[in-house]
């Protein structure tokens, strides 16, 4: 199976559009999570399964010329996106990539920050994944973590039972490609084990109403992963069409209200 074939979410265009939009969602919380470990002007930063690189530009332009942002990503559909988003903007301080995280290192070492959002719940071996940033960081380095501790948090309420199955059925396909939705919970472990010391942990949980600009990141969700979910024949028309009429009904009654799934966010220092 190819490298865009086994992405769990797939690497098509809808994907990259959406991921956008996650990325627009969770811009401010990502900032903030840089900052706390010490992202600046000058920085080395390693962003650790990069995507379309919407981080990745975003980390060019904090540390500037007299920094460097390395970018780990396995998919070329990816790079390529990310690459053409690089040019247009001009910026010369990224270094890309191409590699599995799985097999391969993360080439260099000796940097200043590491940044990885939704990486290890996809993973076969999360645990392989932060001893490859450990080794890829200085002493006194940081990691970032944005990963799920709790993903059937994700509800809306009133209830929708359809939309509850297709949660459930994101998380079983998930699990059936090797990843594991609430890795966050196991991975507070791996990195007291693997030669960090956690200075910052945070759980994160939206709630949005369907005007709310946050409601755009699951919305999209649900449009283009029941797609995936069909393509990978894990469900049926009729049961996509049942999700769907619930949601647009969730998305027409404006007192819904829509709990994201819990994010933990986790920063740890190398220190051995």
């Amino acid at each position: 199976m190819s490298a865009e074939q086994d992405y769990v979410l797939g690497t098509h265009d809808e994907e990259v559009e959406r991921l956008g939009v996650q990325h627009r969602v969770w811009r401010a919380r990502m900032l903030d999570a840089w900052r706390r470990a010490g992202v600046s002007a000058g920085s080395r930063v390693v962003d650790v399964g990069a995507g379309p690189g919407f981080a990745t530009i975003d980390l060019a332009q904090i540390v500037g010329p007299a920094g460097e942002v390395l970018a780990v990503e396995r998919s070329a559909r990816f790079h390529a996106a990310a690459r053409a988003a690089q040019a247009a903007l001009g910026l010369r301080n990224i270094r890309t990539c191409a590699l599995d995280l799985m097999t391969d290192p993360i080439p260099g070492s000796g940097f200043d920050v590491a940044w990885c959002r939704w990486v290890a719940s996809f993973v076969s071996d999360p645990a392989r994944l932060v001893a490859s940033i450990r080794a890829a960081l200085r002493v006194g380095g940081h990691v970032v973590f944005h990963e799920y501790a709790d993903y059937a948090s994700w509800r809306v309420a009133p209830r929708r039972p359809a939309v509850e199955a297709f949660v459930a059925d994101v998380m079983a396909s998930w699990r059936a490609s090797g990843g594991e939705p609430d890795v966050a919970l196991a991975l507070v472990g791996m990195l007291n084990r693997g030669g960090f010391r956690i200075t910052h942990a945070e759980p994160i949980v939206f709630a949005a109403r369907p005007a709310d600009f946050v409601w755009r990141w699951p919305a999209s969700f649900v449009e283009s992963n029941l797609r995936r979910l069909a393509e990978l024949g894990r469900v049926d028309a009729a049961w996509c069409a049942r999700v769907q009429a619930e949601w647009a009904a969730a998305e027409a009654d404006a007192g819904s209200m829509l709990l994201t799934p819990m994010v933990l966010e986790i920063v740890a220092e190398r220190v051995e």
